[in-house]
């Protein structure tokens, strides 16, 4: 595999969440932080926790370098931080996502500025393996002030991963669950689908 890194994005405010950081809820028995960088670390040893004022051993935390961007300013700072041929970008708020289904997205990045998984609640450019490709891009529509990252899926040269694929590693809907809200926490349990 060529040369991987995987950020983590935690520096949203978490507005719908009071505050809180996302990353600290606990999800059977484990943060969910660290339940992220138990799957990261069986791809790379190069961890990013961008945005975050959590530190963990062996991560490497780095501040947004441009503030009130959201998702696609923490995307601007990990792919030029890691300065890796693939960079792995995982939100904070997601608990399930796997080493292996992340690994997958990592081994198909060849020719293109981003894999990412579809289902048919969308685009998740969010636990998506980014190439240097998608640099300027970025670079560009943050510059511009488009800020939405489901619109730069436009923008790049995608290999798009989708929902039978993404079968194969799991239930996707459990894969790429995210906690945004303090009631979808409350009800994580209708997250925990058992795999077939």
């Amino acid at each position: 595999m060529r040369n991987v890194s995987a950020a983590i994005l935690a520096g949203g405010h978490a507005v719908r969440f009071d505050g809180r950081d996302k990353g600290q809820l606990v999800v059977e028995g484990r943060s969910i932080l660290d339940r992220q960088l138990a799957e990261l670390s069986q791809i790379t040893p190069r961890l990013w926790l961008v945005g975050g004022a959590t530190t963990k051993p062996g991560v490497t935390t780095i501040a947004d370098m441009t503030r009130e961007c959201g998702p696609l300013g923490g995307l601007h700072t990990a792919l030029l931080a890691t300065g890796s041929d693939v960079t792995l970008v995982v939100a904070c708020d997601m608990p399930y996502v796997s080493g292996a289904f992340l690994a997958h997205l990592a081994e198909l990045a060849d020719n293109v500025d981003a894999v990412v998984p579809e289902t048919e609640r969308g685009y998740h450019p969010l636990c998506a393996a980014y190439t240097r490709g998608a640099l300027e891009p970025v670079a560009r529509r943050l510059a511009a002030g488009r800020l939405k990252m489901t619109e730069l899926i436009t923008d790049l040269r995608l290999r798009v991963v989708g929902a039978k694929e993404i079968g194969r590693f799991g239930n996707r809907h459990r894969l790429l669950a995210n906690v945004n809200t303090l009631s979808e926490y409350t009800n994580l349990e209708a997250l925990h689908i058992h795999e077939p």
